[in-house]
């Protein structure tokens, strides 16, 4: 492994799981075997770190919802998919995103709490990337434009909620629960339409 590539993801098991704040450079360098020189040859402060640790979480996290979401039929599937997906991160049996410690955009940019700050920002820009995620595939249900955008923030709202209750409070099926409180608002009449009726409700227990 590249020297950046093993500073980059030693120093976001530490942040992640202890805090940006509470872990200084030296444990990163000691948890790493990296020479203090070379951490300083890829990044000049610690916060130049720790944008590269937003960068890191960001493409690895994204990458992992987006080939959850590819696994399951068009339509309302992928959209109960999330919260599948959710519940298996929760409960630890999603190895390539670490232990569950809440969300790490969250909990850095509460850290970072000036929103004009670069991580802040950065933190800001995952949360948008996912949101446009989603209102990619409640698009593929066709609906009219305030609709899809209605579920759009529902299903954000859904996610976020799920996952401050998961961390926060140790409530570990609180995907499951958003995902049932989903699927009945998608299989409710007036709400996305007669489109999702029928058969499509065979799909809860996705």
């Amino acid at each position: 492994m590249e020297k950046q590539d093993l500073l980059v993801r030693t120093a976001f098991t530490l942040f992640y799981s202890r805090g940006i704040h509470a872990v200084g450079v030296n444990l990163v360098l000691a948890e790493s075997g990296v020479a203090k020189k070379t951490l300083y040859h890829h990044f000049p402060s610690k916060e130049h770190l720790i944008e590269a640790t937003i960068r890191y979480r960001d493409h690895r996290y994204r990458a992992w919802l987006a080939s959850r979401l590819t696994q399951v039929p068009a339509g309302k599937a992928p959209l109960l998919e999330i919260f599948n997906a959710l519940d298996d991160w929760f409960n630890n049996r999603v190895p390539d995103l670490d232990r569950f410690h809440g969300c790490f955009f969250i909990n850095a940019s509460a850290e970072f709490s000036d929103r004009e700050h670069a991580i802040h920002q950065a933190c800001a820009e995952h949360k948008t990337a996912i949101a446009e995620l989603i209102r990619s595939y409640v698009d593929n249900l066709a609906l009219p434009d305030d609709r899809a955008e209605a579920i759009t923030r529902l299903i954000v709202l859904l996610k976020e909620g799920a996952t401050s209750m998961a961390h926060v409070q140790g409530h570990l099926d609180a995907a499951l629960q958003a995902k049932a409180l989903l699927d009945n608002a998608l299989s409710t009449e007036g709400f996305v339409g007669p489109g999702l009726q029928g058969p499509e409700r065979n799909d809860r227990m996705l």
